[in-house]
């Protein structure tokens, strides 16, 4: 790869899901540039058919190409497991997709449960994990509402409102589908008591191997932009993940 100047990577999700992805490449990351984008005025993504996702996420990815980004993220398992092909054969810098965590779980003995969006549960990408990581012994359920009261709700969610709605199961780990549902990892984790695992340091690691740690140099301080009419609330999120976890910005 050419290297460049404080070259930009840009994020996409259809909300606040992806921050936390993006919060982790930040950190691994301190000589690129980031770029949010979102498109929370369309939450949830999980519920949309097949041709209106390929139609707003193409939508982002024309801006998106715009910024000549030397890769780009998409931090949502829906997309991921329903556009990224024509996305890729589309746009030619590199474009990562995130994926549930299945391979990763399959390694704890016992039942897996995974919690998705209804478009990521009948996506035949998860159906492929599943048959070759957890085949008769992971379980998938389609959690339709969740995503978009998380989004709508992230500075107030209720712990037991979440607990009556997740699926009542008996399992061993449980992965989380959607990037939107990190949030309330720790309910989950507590509710199933058993690890709970998500796609984050898999997407971010893989992002790591793709561009390297050192291929590029800095001219400034590294820049994290936020775009759109809801940039305020992305980036107001991304600066709790810091007050939260720490980090430290060149």
């Amino acid at each position: 790869m050419e290297k460049v100047l404080n070259p930009t990577v840009c994020f996409f999700d259809s909300g606040i899901g992806g921050i936390c992805l993006l919060y982790e490449c930040v950190k691994r990351l301190p000589v690129f540039d980031f770029t949010y984008f979102s498109d929370n005025a369309n939450v949830p993504y999980g519920s949309l058919p097949q041709n209106r996702l390929i139609e707003l996420t193409d939508s982002v990815f024309e801006q998106i190409s715009k910024l000549n980004p030397v890769a780009a993220v998409i931090a949502c398992n829906t997309v991921t497991a329903r556009c990224i092909d024509y996305i890729r054969s589309k746009y030619p810098f590199e474009i990562i997709g995130i994926q549930p965590a299945i391979k990763t779980a399959s390694e704890i003995e016992g039942k897996c449960l995974v919690l998705a969006t209804p478009s990521t549960a009948d996506s035949q990408p998860i159906k492929n994990l599943i048959d070759k990581f957890g085949k008769e012994k992971t379980e998938i359920v389609a959690c339709t509402d969740l995503a978009q009261y998380i989004e709508n709700n992230i500075d107030n969610i209720d712990e037991k409102y979440i607990k009556s709605i997740l699926p009542k199961r008996r399992c061993d780990s449980v992965v989380l589908g959607c990037t939107h549902y990190i949030y309330i990892k720790d309910i989950v984790r507590a509710y199933y008591n058993c690890p709970v695992f998500d796609g984050v340091v898999g997407t971010c690691e893989n992002l790591v191997r793709k561009l390297g740690k050192s291929d590029h140099s800095v001219k400034r301080a590294q820049k994290i932009t936020f775009t759109g009419e809801f940039a305020t609330k992305n980036r107001s999120i991304f600066r709790k993940l810091i007050s939260i976890n720490g980090l430290k910005l060149s």
